[in-house]
């Protein structure tokens, strides 16, 4: 008997919400049923995008326990701020626990918390209901990172041993949204909001497909954080009038540029390598995706700018600004790269489909939420080792109750 088609709800209605909703294009057995905001009004506009592209019958809903207990929704994609997640989750564990509603699975977007103790919360309450879990880490499941690892793999590693180092960063001229800005609310800056990509992205590449994640142990962490741009008169000045007046870098900074390295060992015993960097203060022609896995006799590279299409404007062709061509678009002129379909080129649409093919039963999940709070710990041993300008061996003790100065306020620069 065919599996049940899965209707989806999403928690948020923002820009992540809608990159998936444009992904699900991609995605079968499952329709975007409902859609839940604190503001009613985008949660409406999020459910008219669903309906016109045609990937649901979606409608918006005026509590998350509402979608929830609605038997038409099985699974709940969780895309709100970082700031919320705890609420929302315990919103979905109390409607399940009092009867009003049941649940196949639920995805949740990165990071999983703000900091150890909000990740294990989370990862407990699903655990309590007994509902299946999914980590989304896009960055995975994009088709360049997927068909690299396993080339490598299979013809470099096979014939001439492992490889031993991997390299990820993404980049770009920083986020859409206020609350991102804001170290109190989104838990820190560029490196809580993205390196929880890349510090995953190497830990994949040095993982032999097949095996888990554990068979390439974190050992020790190295980090460094700085505000290279918006710590700027200048570009604070700008980023206040943007952004609004809550989001001053002046008095309470974030750190626009962060880079890492993770000393891995193997279950065979050796050591391997991770470099990532990500940057809110890139100026190139949009976001930029990279990554690199070394071996012995072999190498990989990948770059989301190299997309295969560029387009080239005069200087007479001034039209408004926007992101048409590729994700946080910074100009409008000259040679351009486009990513033609960026929801597979970011891994969104296989993502999605694995995952409701988790929740239907039908494959193991790639990811689940102790793999989400596995990064959290890289990432707060990283906020610790950039605060006390030292290598620290993971974990370090104490870090369920470690909550970075950035996020504290405490963080100048």
């Amino acid at each position: 008997m065919p599996n049940k088609r899965l209707g989806i709800g999403f928690v948020g209605s923002g820009f992540n919400a809608q990159f998936h909703i444009r992904a699900w294009v991609g995605v079968r057995d499952a329709d975007i049923l409902g859609v839940w905001s604190p503001h009613y009004e985008n949660a409406a506009a999020t459910a008219a995008l669903a309906r016109k592209m045609d990937v649901g019958r979606a409608r918006a809903y005026r509590s998350i326990a509402d979608m929830v207990a609605d038997p038409a929704i099985d699974a709940l994609w969780i895309c709100g701020p970082n700031q919320a997640r705890v609420e929302n989750f315990e919103e979905i564990v109390d409607t399940i626990e009092r009867g009003r509603g049941e649940l196949k699975g639920v995805a949740c977007e990165k990071p999983l918390g703000r900091n150890v103790a909000e990740a294990m919360q989370v990862r407990d309450l699903a655990t309590r209901v007994g509902v299946s879990t999914g980590y989304l880490e896009n960055q995975l499941f994009a088709p360049q990172v997927e068909m690299g690892r396993k080339l490598i793999w299979a013809r470099g590693a096979r014939l001439t041993g492992r490889p031993y180092l991997a390299r990820a960063s993404e980049e770009h001229s920083g986020p859409h949204m206020p609350w991102f800005w804001q170290g109190n609310l989104q838990g820190g800056g560029v490196l809580n909001d993205m390196m929880c990509h890349s510090a995953l992205v190497v830990r994949h590449l040095l993982t032999k497909p097949g095996e888990p994640l554990s068979t390439v142990m974190p050992k020790q962490i190295s980090a460094h954080i700085a505000s290279l741009k918006w710590s700027r008169p200048k570009y604070a000045k700008q980023l206040r009038r943007t952004m609004g007046k809550a989001v001053d870098y002046l008095k309470r900074p974030s750190e626009d540029f962060a880079s890492l390295t993770i000393e891995f060992e193997t279950n065979d015993g050796e050591t391997v390598i991770g470099e990532a960097s990500t940057s809110w203060s890139f100026v190139g022609a949009g976001l930029r995706l990279s990554a690199e896995l070394l071996g012995p006799e072999y190498s990989m590279q990948w770059n989301s700018l190299d997309s295969g299409l560029n387009l080239f404007f005069s200087r007479e062709v001034q039209g408004r600004a926007g992101e048409d061509l590729v994700e946080k678009q910074n100009a409008e002129m000259g040679l351009m790269p486009v990513v033609a379909n960026e929801g597979m080129a970011y891994g969104y649409e296989a993502e999605d489909r694995h995952f409701v093919r988790v929740f239907q039963g039908k494959e193991a999940p790639m990811l689940t939420f102790d793999d989400g709070l596995e990064v959290v710990k890289i990432l707060m041993t990283a906020y610790q080792s950039a605060e006390q300008g030292r290598t620290i061996a993971f974990p370090p003790r104490g870090l369920s109750k470690f909550v970075p100065a950035v996020a504290r306020g405490k963080w100048r620069g």
